[in-house]
């Protein structure tokens, strides 16, 4: 069996990969648990150079990344390069923590006399990370280069659309000196996947994707004969909210980008808006000419701003979200007459803000994953905190208020942070990850940590030395 990758821009064939026999599968996954014993003993000063001596391999695949990064996946290619950026700049936050997040615990102050104490922080054995398509190079680094530092082996297995993203994050591993085995791609059909998932010898798994696809990865590893971690970065319906004293020029064009960078593509994307009554209408004016001002077209065109969503079938869910919504008495904002090239039956899906939404809607409630954004108008900071928490998911939000010149407004914010339902809130910027900040969500957006020191702590546990020495 194989699988076929089909650019969403062109809807031709890309690349086709084999899928590996259950019995070859198993035989990786042993050769991975092997290799993890030698590379645990590597002292942690050389897993940190040969981590080192990878972003510097991996920017040197630029040119390699860029093109098949927006072949595969349809992103514009002029924004593709920040993926690069992103994934250097966690790789090396992460870098530079990684000997105090690994430290052992001293207990010197409480130990008594003659005895010793203190808590390692040991490898989980082999990590296997599931992928998804549409941030693969981040999403993927998230677990794999901290579980790699931390003395894990790591079996990558990336999505169906995006295969050559991990195989050159490989090669930049293997040129960097990393010791065969100790990664390893695999391109896995469902059926196999779960095999890998439930397999004895696999202690950890970090899976980033669907709500429903991640629910099937948790019962696959609860079903199993032996007990293993699961981390899940799920899906979301990011919430944010203008108070009054925003700045609109700034926190339009900011909101903008956040709702239709990667055409909608991302977990934290902003997919609901809500806006103080007495800035509703300049708000929703200044947003909508900017993204009428986008350009979606051809993704290999240095001009364009909006590439096509993922696949056919995505373009026409995003589609029936929005009708539904029209339907039910929500206004559409933008002619789909300025984006000529988005019509059915192809992937491109043009910008659409609709207003006079509610929470009956799904375009409010369910995960769009597009370039769709609804827009209401609140009375108070009290209405706004209760319908961003008026969600199954909790991922990110962002609050837009003038900090800088109000302090009552930076007091505000901190009180509205504190009821946000979310792993992450934002004051004035979205749709970012700070790889110094733990990256979580709550509700349906999963559980479970990456970056940070807390990054380490997940792909890791914790080992109690207790040494009595005088006897």
């Amino acid at each position: 069996m194989s699988q076929t990758t089909i650019a969403p821009h062109t809807q031709k064939p890309l690349v086709t990969r084999t899928y590996p026999s259950q019995s070859e599968l198993d035989s990786i996954i042993a050769r991975s648990a092997e290799a993890q014993k030698k590379w645990k003993s590597i002292p942690l000063d050389e897993r940190i150079a040969i981590a080192t001596k990878f972003t510097d391999e991996f920017q040197n695949l630029s040119n390699e990344i860029v093109p098949e990064l927006t072949a595969q996946m349809g992103r514009p290619i002029k924004q593709s390069p920040g993926e690069i950026r992103g994934l250097l700049e966690r790789s090396k936050y992460m870098i530079s923590i990684a000997k105090s997040a690994l430290a052992d615990v001293e207990l010197k102050d409480t130990d008594k006399e003659g005895f010793r104490r203190f808590i390692k922080r040991v490898p989980l054995g082999v990590v296997l990370v599931i992928a998804p398509w549409n941030f693969p190079y981040l999403t993927s680094i998230n677990s794999v280069l901290p579980a790699i530092i931390a003395g894990n082996s790591v079996l990558l297995k990336p999505s169906p659309q995006t295969p050559l993203t991990a195989e050159l994050l490989l090669k930049a591993f293997t040129a960097a000196g990393l010791p065969q085995d100790v990664l390893q791609v695999v391109h896995l059909s469902p059926e196999l996947t779960a095999h890998a998932v439930a397999h004895s010898l696999v202690n950890f798994v970090s899976f980033t994707g669907s709500v429903a696809n991640g629910s099937t990865v948790e019962k696959q590893a609860v079903a199993s004969s032996s007990f293993k971690g699961v981390a899940l970065e799920l899906g979301g319906k990011d919430p944010a909210y203008v108070r009054p004293d925003a700045d609109l020029d700034y926190t339009a064009a900011e909101l903008v980008d956040g709702a239709f960078f990667n055409s909608g593509q991302s977990c934290c994307a902003v997919e609901r808006i809500y806006v103080h009554e007495s800035r509703y209408d300049e708000f929703v004016s200044k947003f909508v000419d900017i993204a009428k001002g986008y350009k979606l077209g051809d993704p290999t065109d240095e001009s364009t701003n909006l590439g096509p969503v993922i696949s056919l079938a995505s373009a026409e869910r995003i589609r029936k979200q929005v009708k539904d919504a029209v339907a039910a008495g929500a206004k559409p904002l933008i002619s789909e007459d300025l984006f000529p090239v988005a019509k059915e039956g192809t992937a491109f899906v043009a910008p659409q803000v609709l207003v006079d939404v509610d929470h009956s809607m799904d375009v409010m409630m369910e995960e769009t994953f597009g370039p769709v954004v609804g827009i209401m108008k609140v009375k108070s900071d009290e209405e706004a905190v209760k319908l961003m928490n008026d969600s199954p998911y909790g991922l990110t939000a962002s609050v837009w208020t003038n900090a800088a010149k109000n302090s009552e407004s930076e007091a505000a914010f901190q009180n509205l942070a504190d009821q946000i339902e979310t792993g992450t809130v934002f004051l004035n910027r979205c749709d970012y990850l700070d790889p110094a900040l733990s990256w979580t969500g709550v509700k349906n957006s999963g559980r479970g940590v990456s970056l940070s020191k807390f990054g380490y702590d997940q792909l890791t546990r914790a080992k109690s030395i207790h040494m009595k020495i005088a006897t």
